[in-house]
């Protein structure tokens, strides 16, 4: 890729993110003037992390971001909708909540130069990983997309374009969007592409899950995460780990972005805390369900 094609692929980044942000204190700010004594615990924990509770556990059709609120430290976020809900689709948003065990996640719309880093910490601590990366991506940076397969790690389904995937309601349109990251991993590590899927900017509909169960794939989303993706504006190791320790929790699947400077710099040390805490991690394909 090109200096400028990846300065525009970063702009576009940033633009559908503030966009997101401004939606984000619109809710807020609503939540605030009619809600605020019912919904305390409500955060800012990601951009992506807004959403409407009731639409989503009552099984709306609707489009949905996905949200969490975290009633105490070191316990399982309360997400809009629940796992028990999400079971139905083969979706998840936390894993086994008796075991002290982390499930990482890390989505990539580029490369920032940070993934080399992570791997090696990743390989240092033999802690299993899933790389949910765009169509673009895998076809760019290929070596890096091997390293990750002969490593260990899943490469998941992030899919080719990054659109809202809520907005799509055509099957051939939807799966023509996976179908193309399938395409791309094939081409660059030889095998078949894992089923795991993260929805770009965590917008879904009960439509969308269904859809990705019916081309056979596990929707992902997760139970803990913090504003990394902004490479402008990076977050100190303290405000990282702020966020990301008192709320890690058994079961916790992991939301980083590899973009991150922040994270590459931090990570040795978070899996080392997190490791003193007691905790493992585990592959994805290890979530429960998958190898009941």
């Amino acid at each position: 890729m090109n200096v400028k094609s990846k300065q525009t692929l970063k702009q576009s980044y940033f633009v559908r993110q503030r966009r997101r942000e401004i939606a984000f204190s619109a809710f807020c700010f609503a939540l605030l003037l009619g809600f605020i004594a019912v919904l305390p615990t409500m955060e800012d924990e990601e951009p992506l992390q807004t959403a409407s509770v009731a639409s989503a556990t009552s099984g709306s059709a609707g489009a949905v971001n996905w949200g969490l609120s975290f009633p105490e430290p070191g316990q399982t976020p309360v997400g809009n909708a629940s796992q028990d809900y999400l079971q139905q689709f083969d979706a998840y948003f936390v894993g086994d909540c008796n075991q002290k065990v982390i499930y990482l996640t890390f989505d990539a719309g580029y490369e920032n130069g940070c993934t080399a880093q992570i791997l090696d910490v990743l390989k240092k601590h033999q802690a299993p990983a899933a790389f949910f990366l765009v169509g673009s991506y895998i076809r760019e940076h290929g070596d890096l997309v091997q390293r990750m397969a002969a490593e260990g790690h899943i490469v998941g389904n992030h899919t080719d374009t990054h659109p809202d995937m809520s907005a799509i309601a055509d099957q051939e349109a939807f799966a023509a969007e996976l179908a193309a990251v399938e395409a791309a991993y094939q081409e660059a590590v030889g095998e078949d592409l894992p089923r795991f899927y993260r929805p770009p900017q965590g917008k879904y509909s009960e439509a969308n899950l269904q859809q990705a169960k019916q081309l056979g794939y596990h929707t992902v989303f997760w139970s803990l995460a913090y504003v990394d993706w902004n490479t402008d504006d990076q977050p100190s190791r303290e405000e990282a780990f702020g966020k990301l320790l008192p709320r890690v929790h058994n079961g916790a699947i992991v939301l980083l972005h590899s973009t991150s400077e922040t994270n590459a710099k931090i990570l040795d040390e978070l899996l080392s805390e997190w490791e003193k805490q007691g905790f493992c991690f585990k592959r994805l394909d290890e979530l429960p369900g998958l190898t009941d």
